[in-house]
């Protein structure tokens, strides 16, 4: 077996468990609505009982024993379903829970991506006007890793080897 061969391999079986850690195959089978988050938006009731995919940031997170409550701000998701790291929202969104969701875990500005049933909308006020948020009844919750931020700016050396300043 040749070396270019090994190197493939090895790629493609960290590819694939690169992918195991998001959204679950179960999960991703019952998703029924396929549409984009500003068409889900203008008519959440048109799409009550749709199974959806959103992502984005967490602006909120409203837990009791019982039951929770976690506003987002929508992001385009990328290939593994996480959340895009931009500034092009198509808007916010609730997700509901019937099992208490930490705040400290879903805290504000972690990334989440859920799967659940459109179960309508609910209209809150933002900054003095009514704003109608569809609302996500959780079938599956993911929060991702914090992104990694930079403390420092990195300066690279060398070609295939080098050293950060």
């Amino acid at each position: 077996m040749t070396w270019a061969v090994r190197l493939i391999g090895i790629c493609v079986v960290f590819a694939t468990l690169g992918c195991a850690s998001g959204v679950s195959k179960q999960a991703r089978s019952e998703i029924t609505y396929e549409g984009s988050f500003a068409e889900l938006q203008k008519a959440p009731e048109e799409y009550r009982g749709e199974t959806v995919m959103l992502g984005g940031k967490v602006l909120r997170t409203d837990a009791s024993e019982a039951t929770s409550e976690i506003a987002v701000l929508q992001l385009p998701l990328d290939s593994s379903s996480k959340p895009k790291d931009a500034d092009d929202s198509e808007g916010r969104f609730l997700i509901r829970s019937d099992r208490f969701l930490d705040p400290a875990i879903y805290e504000q500005g972690r990334p989440v991506t859920v799967v659940g049933r459109l179960a309508g909308k609910q209209a809150r006020s933002i900054g003095g006007f009514e704003y109608v948020y569809p609302v996500v009844e959780a079938i599956e919750l993911k929060a991702w890793p914090w992104p990694r931020q930079k403390t420092s700016p990195s300066v690279h050396f060398g070609i295939g080897v080098g050293t950060w300043f």
